[in-house]
């Protein structure tokens, strides 16, 4: 198991090195019962990073948790990114992008999107606002937006999981939770994985909007978010809950499927 966790080996490899060790071989197929004994035989199992167990978790109704995060991804030049464009037509429209600062190598800075998330933990639906910045007020405001959203459609949030970024160290974001009637807690330091649905989300947000596309402008690729989130909440399978949409999961919403 220590070679799993450690060296992310397979039964071959973790026979081979118990039998040098212990003078003794280990067959392949005994190695592959251990490992999923303590299911540990898929190496999506474990943890990239740390190569730990992953311990997943689900809480049992809509609402009873919430995680929330910040995306920040590049802003799209007038005229394309080089991804779809090119190189050389890339470097032309971000020194044509009107409005830009420029660095001290006289670079345009065409600056950054905050792509702000709340994702209830029970449906994997989720909410998400586009802003300029990541800072305490603005993830406030959208916490309180979220509420709001999640209430029309028959989900009382309870606690908020955060990770230790600068938005959620800050004192008006626990204080600006309780005034809410929420509990503000947070993933354990260099444990971003606590907060892995969210950041496996933005894994799809950045496949399936950001950057799946050509877009001629970062106008353009904001103004497509909602119809992609809609798309996402209301008719992308999702593996993890049955291969169903995370809408048909929030039971008190009429219409769900629509």
């Amino acid at each position: 198991v220590h070679l799993r966790w450690k060296k992310r080996l397979g039964p071959v490899g973790i026979g081979a090195r118990v039998g040098i060790g212990a003078r003794v071989g280990m067959s392949a197929s005994t190695v592959h019962t251990v490992l999923v004994r303590v299911r540990l035989n898929r190496l999506h199992h474990v943890d990239v990073r740390t190569g730990e167990p992953i311990r997943r978790y689900e809480h049992d109704k809509p609402g009873a948790m919430i995680h929330v995060d910040v995306k920040k991804i590049g802003n799209i030049p007038d005229g394309g990114r080089s991804r779809f464009v090119g190189r050389q037509q890339g470097l032309k429209n971000r020194a044509a992008t009107p409005g830009k600062d420029r660095s001290k190598w006289r670079g345009v800075l065409v600056g950054h999107a905050f792509v702000h998330t709340v994702i209830d933990d029970h449906s994997r639906v989720a909410y998400a606002e586009i802003h300029e910045d990541e800072t305490a007020a603005t993830a406030i405001g959208v916490l309180r937006r979220a509420i709001s959203w999640f209430e029309a459609r028959g989900v009382r949030l309870e606690p908020v999981l955060s990770d230790n970024g600068s938005a959620y160290r800050s004192h008006a974001w626990p204080d600006a939770c309780a005034e809410l009637g929420i509990k503000a807690k947070k993933t354990r330091p260099y444990r971003p994985q606590t907060n892995g649905k969210i950041e496996r989300f933005h894994r799809t947000l950045a496949d399936g909007w950001a950057f799946s596309r050509h877009y001629n402008s970062e106008s353009a690729r904001r103004a497509a978010l909602p119809a992609w989130l809609h798309e996402h909440n209301h008719h992308r399978p999702h593996t993890t809950i049955g291969a169903k949409p995370p809408i048909s999961r929030l039971t008190n919403l009429p219409g769900q499927y629509i």
